[in-house]
């Protein structure tokens, strides 16, 4: 007697209904899906927090969820992994890194640190999990410039890894601060001369931008703050009509916040895209899925790092 053999299931089958099968995972996994401003719409729209990277790793220290679904970039997940050590974290694409965070290879970093044996190293959330495992404390662009004001005056800082971020905290805080030389691609993409038409072409409009831009980018914004500090001035001002310096993610969030309001991307230096994050728009709706439902690509970070990284990750969330 002949027994028919199962069907092999499709690891990469994708179901019509992607919302209602995401949701239904969710349940069965007791999973939270964690999403960066910057992800796709429809990324965004599912995810059961939405946040800038403070916020996120707010939620990350205290979710109840066992498996936390990070729709964002690897350094990320690494710091849900950090705080999480026994939960599963999966990133749809593992691939989904970050030019900043690969501008401070961590052995060049080690030796730039040990040159400077008396400073704090103050690094920028955007960092690998080994650069935070250097540092004395992590900040985001949202509380990067309340915790230098909480160091003491004589205790000098390296700021690390991006520059344009640091050059804005040394000015709103009139400390000097030693940087390392790091920078975000997308950030640096924004066109001076081709906002200056814009505001030109767009006269009552206000430009908002996010401080890791360049500086003769900064000098012409009427606002400069985190990604949720721009979702929510975009909010409260009187003004109809804004000019967006940061990665174009944040505008599905600002368009549903404020329908009657007009939201103009900041363009680049060429006519491309280069201003969305080659990185953030890896992971896909279709991606989330089949990470929940094969339960990889997981992080996974060599303990040793994990504890060291942990510490200033504390000590942010602390200060904030």
């Amino acid at each position: 007697m002949f027994t028919a053999a199962k069907p092999k299931t499709n690891p990469y089958e994708i179901p019509r209904d992607l919302f209602g099968a995401i949701n239904e995972l969710k349940k069965e996994l007791n999973a939270v899906i964690l999403a960066h401003y910057y992800q796709e719409a429809d990324i965004q729209d599912i995810s059961d927090y939405l946040g800038d990277s403070l916020g996120l790793s707010q939620q990350a220290a205290n979710t109840d969820a066992e498996v936390i679904v990070f729709a964002g970039v690897h350094f990320m997940a690494e710091t849900a992994k950090i705080l999480n050590p026994n939960k599963l974290v999966l990133l749809p694409d593992l691939d989904a890194g970050c030019s900043l965070a690969d501008s401070c290879p961590p052995e060049e970093f080690r030796a730039f640190k040990a040159k400077y044996p008396d400073h704090i190293v103050i690094s920028y959330i955007n960092c690998s999990a080994e650069i935070k495992a250097l540092s004395d404390i992590i900040c985001t662009s949202s509380n990067a410039v309340k915790i230098v004001n909480q160091i003491p005056q004589d205790q000098p800082i390296i700021f690390a890894p991006d520059r344009n971020l640091g050059r804005y905290v040394s000015e709103q805080t009139g400390r000097h601060l030693v940087l390392w030389e790091g920078s975000c691609i997308v950030h640096e993409t924004f066109s001076e001369k081709r906002i200056i038409e814009l505001k030109v072409e767009h006269p009552s409009a206000e430009m908002i931008a996010h401080p890791e831009c360049e500086p003769p980018v900064l000098r012409h914004a009427d606002y400069i703050g985190s990604t949720t500090a721009l979702l929510k001035y975009s909010q409260e001002s009187p003004s109809d009509k804004f000019i967006v310096a940061t990665e174009p993610g944040i505008i599905h969030q600002m368009e549903k916040a404020a329908p009657d309001k007009l939201f103009i991307p900041a363009p680049s230096t060429d006519n491309c895209a280069c201003n969305e994050c080659p990185y953030m728009r890896l992971n896909t709706l279709e991606k989330l899925y089949l990470a929940m439902k094969n339960k990889a690509p997981e992080i996974i970070l060599p303990e040793d790092i994990r504890v060291d990284a942990l510490k200033p990750i504390q000590k942010m969330l602390e200060m904030s």
